[in-house]
């Protein structure tokens, strides 16, 4: 008989494509648990068949009511329970957080057993800058949501990472290149599997080639951080503010100008007035 563990929560990453990626260590886990907090049982009864084993599978997931998690946080102070999600590794949007959180509340002991993340698969697959970088998950999947979601992003120095799904990938390439502007991006999915893709281009290039294709398996994009913005020259404020003094009155033609260069209003308003 395999030596039983100690009693506490086992996080456990498990493979995002080729089965073969679950390493030993986790194998061993997974083997020697007591029990096992799943997303899906199906999904995991392939897994644990891959390596052999057969244990008991407890369901764990998002809409689990409070009494399920102080069940397994009761079952963790005697038992070895071990918790997986569907792929990858649990909590990076998968269910985990709360059971986590309450079980370090409640004195458990937790351990991690390290593995695959498509989040971080995907950035080393992308080719952008990987010394800072922003997990999103998820974004909103209402427009307005969505738009206010990518607007909190668009000044932050770091390359950004989401999770989407092939049905919207197409509106959300769309929405990230309107909010974002002229950004180079990449589309990975089926990672570490047989059709493994990464496409790259700048989001406007990658929301063109998605329109009208709806990709199947998990997808992650990844987008690179805001360049560096060059000062408008004088010579385009001027041009700018000529332009619209045709129009408009001095005052709300530097409002006008100022709003789409980006520049004060006061500086904007002190040139019109120099020009006229």
């Amino acid at each position: 008989m395999p030596e039983t563990l100690t009693p506490g929560l086992y996080i456990v990453a498990t493979p995002i494509g080729n089965l073969s990626d679950l390493s030993p260590h986790a194998a061993d886990v997974l083997s020697r648990a007591d029990a096992i907090a799943v997303e899906d049982s199906r999904v995991t009864a392939k897994l644990l068949h891959h390596i052999g084993v057969r244990r008991p599978m407890i369901p764990y997931h998002d809409h689990s009511s409070a009494d399920v998690r102080a069940g397994l946080i009761a079952r963790m102070a005697r038992e070895a329970i071990a918790l997986v999600s569907d792929a990858g590794t649990p909590l990076i949007s998968d269910p985990g957080y709360k059971l986590v959180r309450d079980a370090r509340a409640a004195g458990v002991a937790i351990h991690t057993v390290a593995g695959p993340c498509a989040a971080i698969a995907a950035l080393t697959l992308s080719g952008l800058p990987t010394d800072r970088f922003l997990f999103v998950g998820f974004l909103p999947a209402k427009q307005g949501a969505k738009a206010t979601a990518i607007a909190e992003l668009a000044a932050i120095r770091a390359t950004l990472i989401f999770y989407e799904s092939g049905p919207r990938l197409g509106a959300t390439l769309a929405a990230l290149a309107a909010g974002l502007g002229e950004r180079e991006a990449s589309v990975s999915r089926e990672i570490s599997k047989k059709f493994e893709e990464t496409v790259t281009g700048t989001l406007a290039e990658l929301a063109r080639r998605y329109a009208n294709e709806t990709p199947k398996g998990e997808i992650v994009v990844t987008v690179g951080p805001p360049g560096e913005a060059a000062p408008p020259a004088a010579v385009d404020v001027d041009a700018a503010l000529a332009e619209a003094m045709t129009r408009l009155s001095p005052s709300r033609a530097a409002a006008e100008v100022a709003a789409a260069l980006g520049l004060p209003r006061r500086d904007v308003y002190e040139r019109a007035q120099a020009l006229k």
